[in-house]
């Protein structure tokens, strides 16, 4: 089976992988939901999703941090990663040696190519192709409500704090849920507080990943501004471009206050 990736790459397989790794916890997350739990044989340290089936994986390191060595003895058929949250230089080592099929997800259309595409090469198309419609029934069930537009500052990192620009997921999730991001810069400028001050944005989104911000952050965002601005946000629901994307819709509309709904 010969299938392109999100790189327009080639990857040739010559039969349904039984043997899977995965260096991307959402993806890890949709590989459980499509029924490959005796098919992962590793996956990072970061693929929390199903607590359960985490606990008794074989962690084969971080994100950007693998363990080459864990990751050659365990001989996968495929390797699933993705352009941002892998290393180039590790991903070119692993492909000396694996078939890696490399994900590019940047909007909506992206994430529902990259689970159509990887049920494909799982032979898992019919479970991809529920998982597909269930994303976008919750989609639309979302969107039939119309919601205000607010801006929104999001924040990924402390010390320094890290926002999200333009040409990410997060961007395109923010816009979904019915927000417009205040930073226009692209990917993840490095900001302050003085320059969230000078935007002057309805919220300031403290996502719980990479960074967990906790209340003591709010605390301290909340400080300059003569109002609550600052919003604790579920990272995962933002940023998750597998099957987590049918939670993330109900998820958007718990956070919408109520008031600001209109029909």
């Amino acid at each position: 089976m010969n299938i392109k990736d999100q790189l327009g790459r080639v990857i040739t397989l010559p039969n349904t992988p039984k043997r899977i790794i995965s260096l991307v916890p959402s993806q890890t997350e949709l590989l459980y939901d499509l029924g490959l739990s005796d098919n992962i044989v590793g996956q990072t340290l970061f693929c929390v999703h199903p607590h359960a089936a985490f606990k008794a994986s074989v962690k084969i390191g971080g994100t950007k941090k693998l363990n080459i060595e864990k990751i050659v003895s365990l001989k996968p058929d495929v390797i699933i990663a993705n352009k941002e949250e892998n290393e180039k230089e590790q991903i070119e080592e692993l492909e000396r040696h694996f078939p890696v099929w490399i994900s590019d997800v940047n909007t909506f259309e992206d994430a529902v190519d990259m689970i159509e595409s990887v049920g494909l090469i799982t032979g898992t198309e019919a479970k991809a192709a529920n998982i597909i419609t269930s994303v976008i029934e919750a989609r639309n069930a979302f969107l039939k409500k119309a919601y205000p537009k607010q801006r929104v500052v999001y924040l990924i990192w402390n010390e320094p704090l890290i926002a999200v620009g333009k040409a990410t997921f997060i961007d395109t999730m923010l816009s979904e849920a019915g927000y417009e991001n205040a930073v226009t810069e692209s990917r993840y400028p490095e900001i302050s507080i003085e320059t969230i001050q000078n935007l002057n944005p309805d919220l300031v989104f403290l996502s719980s990943e990479p960074f967990p911000f906790k209340e003591i952050h709010k605390e301290e965002i909340n400080r300059p501004f003569n109002q609550n601005k600052a919003v604790l946000v579920d990272g995962e629901m933002f940023s998750w471009y597998g099957s987590r994307l049918i939670q993330a819709y109900d998820y958007f509309s718990k956070i919408r206050k109520p008031e600001m709904n209109y029909e």
